[in-house]
């Protein structure tokens, strides 16, 4: 078993681990990547025609703009695949990643340094105790252990409640809510008139706002219904029962589909594969008994020591979403602010928690989109940064942020 002192390990070469690993660089951190490339989803979970569902300009690194950003269309798979790669590379994050090194278990060992005098709770929690990481190689089917400190992978804004906002923001919220049922009624007009929506029953039963609020948005394939109409994709909402036939499926409405091969387009569970490395006790604490997952700034959670989830939220742009907690993430490391005691954190997490349930029926999903420049305005005042990012107040209040508004303070 080789023992590193005082290391960092990252787990996962996706967009959040490469941000994760350029911002921690000073630690040398290990990156543990299960396949021969970074990338994440992108490297493997794309087809050819995937695109980003955003502009470019809202996809990028604060410190590192895209050569073409003002270039509209949105970019494949393998422009940000190209990107990422141009990223690492600048910044030399390359060499910190182990390829082919698969993380199969995580093994709590304890502290390995006394409390530090008179502080409740140190840099990340008390004691900086220490994990062991099971890695399994392409090159063996052994184990290897490493000991770490893991880290895993709007105008309208205004219109919408956040943490901490106070009696007066929340009775404007609440005298506001007309508002933006009106906004979201609208969006949902233009939508049914633009896109055959009705012609296929594609037409959801819920408000768009609440797409909005847990971050499910997503950009049209390119002549999806043209194709529709040519009769090369046949539409079908399926009820909850199906099974399987010797042709191919059946609903339950009596209903047949034949088809040669089925793709369970399902997703999946990120919780599902912490669970799975993570040891008890542990393991019983990532998550709520509503299913949402306690972390504080999108990142710590208060009752699991020395581990960060940095990716796991969502956002707008998850990419910034991303970046400013690993930068946060570094200076908590760095010891250049304190984490607030476990209460604290909870409270806070618990605020969120709740806003994002009386904002959408899909609040299972951590989705911040409806207050993240709040989220964002929080993390800088805790790194101490400004939380006005704009050269004035009439910019703050109506120029749209974008990462390079988070670039590093001088």
């Amino acid at each position: 078993m080789a023992v590193l002192s005082k290391k960092i390990g990252i787990i996962g070469g996706g967009i959040s681990g490469i941000a994760a690993a350029k911002q921690l660089s000073k630690f040398e951190p290990v990156v543990f990547e299960a396949t021969d490339s970074i990338g994440g989803v992108w490297k493997h979970c794309s087809y050819r025609s995937t695109k980003l569902q955003t502009p470019r300009c809202d996809y990028e690194f604060s410190d590192f703009p895209w050569t073409q950003r003002d270039n509209k269309s949105f970019p494949s798979y393998q422009e940000i695949l190209d990107y990422l790669y141009s990223y690492a590379t600048y910044f030399d994050v390359l060499k910190f990643v182990k390829f082919n090194s698969k993380v199969v278990e995580i093994r709590y060992v304890g502290g390995d340094s006394e409390r530090p005098a008179g502080a409740e709770y140190g840099s990340l929690l008390p004691g900086r105790p220490v994990w062991e990481v099971g890695v399994q190689t392409s090159q063996s089917e052994s184990i290897q252990d490493r000991r770490a400190s893991p880290v895993p992978w709007l105008a309208s804004q205004y219109l919408h409640e956040r943490p901490n906002q106070g009696f007066l923001r929340t009775l404007l919220c609440r005298m506001l809510s007309p508002m933006r049922s009106a906004v979201s009624k609208i969006i949902e007009s233009y939508l049914t008139w633009k896109l055959p929506l009705d012609k296929y029953g594609l037409k959801p039963d819920h408000p768009f706002e609440e797409d909005y609020a847990s971050c499910q948005m997503a950009i049209l394939p390119e002549s999806f219904f043209s194709e529709a109409d040519k009769g090369k994709i046949a539409i079908k909402r399926a009820t909850s029962k199906w099974w399987f036939t010797e042709t191919g499926v059946q609903f339950e409405d009596g209903s047949r589909l034949d088809a040669d091969v089925v793709v369970l387009a399902t997703g999946f569970d990120g919780k599902q594969k912490l669970k799975a490395i993570i040891p008890d006790p542990f393991r019983s604490l990532l998550e709520f008994p509503s299913g949402m997952m306690p972390l504080y700034r999108g990142t710590i959670n208060p009752l699991i020591p020395n581990m960060a989830f940095v990716g796991y939220i969502e956002s707008v742009s998850n990419l910034h979403t991303a970046e400013i907690r690993c930068k946060w993430l570094s200076r908590l490391v760095d010891e250049q602010f304190r984490l607030p005691s476990v209460d604290k954190m909870l409270e806070q997490t618990t605020k969120e928690m709740e806003i994002m349930r009386r904002a959408t029926r899909f609040y299972k999903r951590s989705c911040i989109s409806t207050f993240s420049i709040n989220h964002s305005d929080e993390i800088c005042e805790e790194m101490g940064w400004r939380s006005w990012r704009k050269k004035s107040w009439i910019a703050e209040a109506f120029s749209p942020y974008n990462s390079q508004d988070y670039e590093e303070e001088k």
